[in-house]
């Protein structure tokens, strides 16, 4: 077991999962708050690294597209008070956090973890029932429906409509967007056969809008537990998709594990990832010497 303990949050690596609990610190964002300890699973990660700064370092946990409902639904726009997949590190602890990424990358490379995307949630999302204020209006869902209501806020011509309900069976998307700048953001729900150009967030009954306040990215809760049960955005893509005969390009951070029958040009393809795997500081030297012997045994 490795583990990191910081102000900012514990990292602990305890077998075939890392578990990620919030600090107390001032600059901890509630939206990690209110997560609270997240237990990742090695098989949703899709690799790990660890940044040195002047006043600190900073651990980053990437994972495989498609793993995480939270994710999925704010499209990587998570400002990092509230990224509860990175975590500053104060200088003195730069030995423990180098040794926990060493151990993580060594895990994923024993057990042969891929690092590309994935066609079913490998977390499970926020627990319902949950009602988030913010913006223009609240948002609750109990797990089969949502209930949009207005505050004295919301613009006239979507308030007088009353609160909306939306069916679970009815939503085909679901999207968060932080306020950014003079753009206000949004939690809004596309429902099943609706035009795909929606009317701003400020006039749109399926949309809360957001004007950047403390509350919003309390928002991004309801938006990955109602993610968490539509069906995942990648599942009727993959099966879809016409398999590729030197087989799919690897993101970095993967350690791609030759497959009997490899012909020669896929195997040097694989070499050449590695090498930038390498240089790019997601394989220490040890575990691109072991990769790379793999490899060459199948040449």
């Amino acid at each position: 077991m490795a583990e990191i303990i910081q102000r900012d949050g514990t990292w602990v690596l305890d077998g075939d999962a890392l578990r990620i609990t919030p600090g107390r610190d001032r600059n901890v964002g509630l939206l990690r708050r209110e997560l609270g300890e997240l237990v990742v699973p090695l098989e949703a990660s899709a690799g790990i690294s660890f940044e040195q700064g002047k006043r600190g370092g900073r651990l980053r946990l990437r994972l495989r597209d498609g793993a995480d409902p939270l994710l999925t639904a704010t499209g990587g726009r998570l400002a990092e008070p509230h990224d509860p997949y990175q975590l500053l590190v104060d200088s003195d602890r730069y030995g423990v956090a180098e040794y926990l990424v060493d151990e993580v990358r060594r895990t994923l490379l024993l057990d042969g973890v891929a690092a590309g995307p994935v066609d079913a949630y490998l977390l499970p999302g926020p627990p319902v029932p949950l009602s988030v204020s913010a913006g223009d209006g609240t948002a609750s869902f109990d797990g089969e429906r949502v209930r949009l209501e207005w505050n004295w806020k919301t613009e006239e011509s979507k308030a007088s409509a009353g609160a909306r309900d939306l069916d679970i069976a009815g939503i085909e998307a679901v999207e968060w967007r932080p306020a950014v700048g003079l753009e206000n953001g949004c939690l809004r729900f596309r429902p099943r056969h609706a035009p795909a150009t929606a009317a701003p967030a400020k006039y749109d009954p399926n949309a809360v809008e957001l004007w950047g306040f403390r509350k919003d990215p309390l928002m991004a809760l309801v938006a990955a537990a109602v993610q968490a049960r539509l069906p995942h955005p990648t599942a009727a893509a993959g099966e879809a998709a016409a398999p590729d005969a030197g087989g799919p390009a690897l993101p970095a951070g993967s350690v791609p594990a030759p497959a009997p029958g490899d012909d020669h040009d896929v195997l040097l393809r694989r070499l050449r990832e590695l090498g930038e795997l390498r240089r790019d500081g997601v394989l220490t030297e040890d575990e691109f010497t072991r990769a790379k012997q793999a490899v060459l045994k199948r040449l």
